[in-house]
């Protein structure tokens, strides 16, 4: 019987260390980011770059609402004078499926002239897009655009490669719009410290280097 307790109780502590994990990791990313984030664009520092972190612009039911409310606020962005020069970055891993050229496409039609728009074909993932930023594109002061969810990580990421970001949230698609999406984040935010502090992940492709013009 004493057997079986102590059995039982190793089981219970194992099972619970890596929500322990999770759970720490979490807070650790949210905490760490907290005064970086901007809802209000009054208040929103200038910076010279903005990067749009990418994700696909259509889903089943449509017009994908994360992706067009990241567009819009880039252009609102660039129209109010907050960044002077877009980077858009995104998947274009497979013939057909390019996330950078439809954002940049979708932020001219806004009337973003195209020279300020540059394209990072290589964003396969939010980690690959911020050292992408640095590595390739040779910035280490942006404003990063998306949600404020994804935002917290991008952020986070960009502290430990001591890039001096800061993040403004573009329209949240409400809970009912994608009801996996915090779970999905959740578990995110543990890989990101993984990645960063254990598995030392690096992005999948990097390259030459690229001047912005601004």
């Amino acid at each position: 019987m004493r057997k079986t307790k102590r059995f039982l109780i190793i089981s219970a502590i194992l099972l619970a260390l890596p929500v322990l994990f999770m759970f720490l990791c979490n807070y650790a990313v949210v905490k760490s980011t907290k005064s970086k984030i901007y809802t209000n664009m009054a208040q929103l520092p200038v910076n010279d770059i903005g990067l749009v972190l990418g994700t696909s612009k259509y889903t089943i039911g449509g017009i994908n609402l994360y992706y067009k409310y990241r567009i819009e606020a880039a252009a609102e962005l660039y129209f109010n004078g907050k960044i002077k020069h877009i980077i858009v970055s995104g998947d274009n891993h497979v013939n057909g499926y390019n996330e950078p050229e439809q954002m940049k496409q979708s932020l001219v039609k806004l009337g973003v002239p195209v020279e300020k728009i540059t394209c990072d074909y290589a964003g396969l993932r939010t980690l690959d897009s911020m050292v992408r930023l640095k590595k390739i594109f040779m910035t280490n002061k942006a404003t990063i655009i998306s949600q404020k969810f994804h935002l917290q990580r991008a952020i986070f990421i960009a502290d430990h490669y001591k890039i001096d970001a800061i993040g403004y949230c573009s329209k949240d698609v409400g809970v009912k719009y994608n009801k996996t999406t915090s779970i999905r984040e959740f578990l995110a935010r543990s890989k990101a410290v993984l990645d960063l502090y254990i598995l030392k992940t690096q992005p999948k492709h990097l390259g030459a280097e690229i001047k912005i013009n601004i």
